[in-house]
């Protein structure tokens, strides 16, 4: 090819590779994922380390599973406002806590948000309360059956449960009114105590752990059922974390029991439980972006 040729060309091939390579980066970004965790205690992951200190009063940890979860969707925005202790009705309002109150969860969706995730439920039964309640250090029949107490006349907690899916179904219409093109991810309770339980141990007798692990999979159907009439996608932490219950061993357990062996919050997920949830919920979802 002549010199005068290539001369004339030059500019028109340069212009080419420029074009050709803004394509290709253009093509290689990735997009844009706007994502907010909701929720309560299950979510925030309380006492792990290290706690977020701008929010001190919600327990909430940076290795929490919604922290997992951004990482491995490659979220460039990500706004967690989990909060130890919050109900249903803080999506909507104002929540106390020892450092102040803290602002209605919803305050945290926009229009442009992608991705929202959200596990609450369990303070709205009273589900660490009725725990509590089922200890008992010695062996039937030295002690009262929480069980026992609580399905005299009818089970009380199952009542609570089916009442709350009218309730939990108005605060998942709220996201959807804030967050009107995301993807709503409802995350459910995991297996906190095997079939039987592990008395002593865990100081809960063999019927009232079935009791308490019944109640979660009781509270989690609900979720399941109100999550599938609104459109959002439920994912169930039950089955991956059997065997990664309170009465594990150290090194396999996923929740801490009535006194943790790690730096989690008793009848929480630990650091290690948070990392399982994480990864379970990303491989659900088919959305790693890594």
């Amino acid at each position: 090819m002549k010199e005068a040729t290539v001369r004339r060309l030059l500019p028109v091939l340069l212009a080419a590779l420029s074009i050709t390579w803004t394509g290709t980066a253009a093509a290689a970004a990735p997009a844009e994922l706007e994502y907010v965790a909701l929720g309560d205690s299950a979510a925030a992951g309380p006492l792990i380390p290290a706690q977020e200190l701008m929010d001190l009063g919600c327990l909430r940890s940076t290795r929490n599973w919604p922290s997992v979860l951004a990482a491995r969707v490659g979220a460039t925005t990500f706004r967690d406002v989990s909060c130890s202790g919050a109900t249903t009705d803080h999506l909507a309002t104002s929540q106390s806590t020892f450092t102040g109150p803290q602002p209605p969860q919803l305050d945290a969706l926009t229009p442009t948000t992608d991705l929202v995730t959200i596990t609450i439920g369990g303070n709205d039964i009273g589900l660490v309360g009725v725990a509590l309640g089922c200890v008992n250090v010695f062996p039937e029949p030295l002690g009262v059956s929480c069980k026992d107490r609580l399905t005299a006349g009818g089970d009380q907690i199952a009542a609570k449960i089916d009442a709350y899916a009218a309730e939990f179904a108005a605060g998942l219409d709220a996201v959807k009114a804030r967050a009107p093109r995301a993807e709503v991810v409802v995350v459910g309770y995991g297996t906190y105590v095997r079939p039987g339980g592990c008395h002593p141990k865990e100081p809960i007798w063999a019927r009232d752990a079935d009791y308490l692990q019944g109640s979660v999979h009781r509270l989690n159907t609900v979720l399941g059922k109100v999550s599938a009439d609104r459109g959002a996608t439920f994912v169930d932490i039950e089955p991956p974390s059997v065997g990664h219950d309170v009465c594990a061993p150290v090194t396999e357990k996923w929740f801490e029991g009535l006194v943790p062996t790690s730096v989690a919050a008793p009848l929480h997920p630990n650091a290690r439980g948070m990392a399982g949830i994480g990864a379970f919920i990303a491989g659900a979802l088919g959305v790693s972006r890594l």
